[in-house]
């Protein structure tokens, strides 16, 4: 890798933060190269290489430490709570954060190279909702965590905004059901429980001391089916290719529901929420067969 004067952003982050356009982002950027200087001096890391493609919210460095050379990781990240919901966890379902200065994460060193998507989905599957009965713990009193209604509250903040974009005007039924399943699955009777929030097989590595760790949480506080949502949309894709995907959508929502004795309804109230936000967010980007693709799961559900 080279010196870390010379380090240059991987460019799905780069591109990310001047999406954004905002002064924030740019310094941010510009001083990337200062913080992981700092962090490895800190710490006492020789680098080995920048993980490509990586984030589009922070950037992970390959090192070892100079005395010991145990292999780590290094990840330099933007504001969050991250490093709260692994002090929670400890080691437990989630990678070990082993040490934290300034958005500065000093982390165990997983397989980076085998995500749980390796795997064939119904084995994924399987290891996913045992990994996450793991993660699942109640929320700690005093705790810095977002509350999920705050989160549902801003995308359906967002839904209601890009349903006017024209490439969405035939939405309009998903988006009226979506936003009326809101009101089930944000009433606040789903509990409240430490959530990682963007819970797939792509954020769920290989380990060592573990056949499975989750990382990259973007943590929060609520209902478990919030969680569970996100992974029934894992490799739609591949779903949609299958034959009968309306029927192995259905399915799917109901045996994962059923592996972790959540209702079903709520799991579906917040599959379509998150399947429709997706959806016009991609309208927004200009990404119209990802759009068509989450709005056709949404249908079959």
């Amino acid at each position: 890798m080279a010196q870390p004067a010379q380090f240059s952003a991987p460019e799905r982050l780069a591109a990310s933060l001047r999406s954004e356009g905002t002064p924030d982002a740019a310094a941010w950027l510009a001083g990337l190269p200062e913080a992981l200087a700092q962090r490895l001096a800190q710490w006492r890391l020789v680098p080995e290489r920048v993980v490509e493609p990586g984030g589009r919210s922070s950037v992970v460095v390959y090192a070892h430490r100079a005395d010991d050379l145990a292999p780590v990781a290094l990840k330099v990240a933007r504001p969050s709570a991250e490093a709260a919901a692994l002090r929670v966890w400890a080691g437990r379902g989630a990678v070990l954060l082993l040490d934290e200065a300034d958005g500065a994460l000093l982390l165990e060193r997983l397989h980076g190279e085998i995500p749980l998507r390796s795997l064939a989905e119904a084995k994924a599957m399987l290891e996913s909702t045992s990994l996450l009965r793991r993660l699942w713990v109640p929320a700690p009193p005093g705790h810095p965590f977002e509350p999920l209604a705050d989160r549902a509250a801003r995308a359906a903040a967002r839904i209601a905004e890009r349903r006017a974009l024209p490439a969405a005007g035939d939405a309009g039924p998903l988006v009226d059901e979506a936003l009326e399943a809101l009101a089930l699955a944000a009433d606040g009777s789903g509990g409240e429980w430490l959530l990682h929030g963007d819970f797939r097989h792509g954020r769920v590595l290989a380990a060592d001391r573990a056949p499975w760790l989750a990382v990259a949480p973007r943590p929060l506080v609520g209902d478990r089916a919030y969680d569970l949502a996100r992974l029934v949309l894992d490799r739609i894709d591949t779903l949609a290719a299958s034959p009968g995907p309306r029927g192995a959508a259905r399915r799917r929502l109901a045996q994962l529901a059923e592996a972790v004795e959540l209702p079903a309804d709520r799991v579906r109230a917040w599959t379509l929420l998150r399947a429709v936000d997706a959806a016009l967010g991609a309208f927004a980007a200009g990404d119209p067969a990802a759009a068509e693709l989450r709005l056709e799961f949404a249908a079959w559900l």
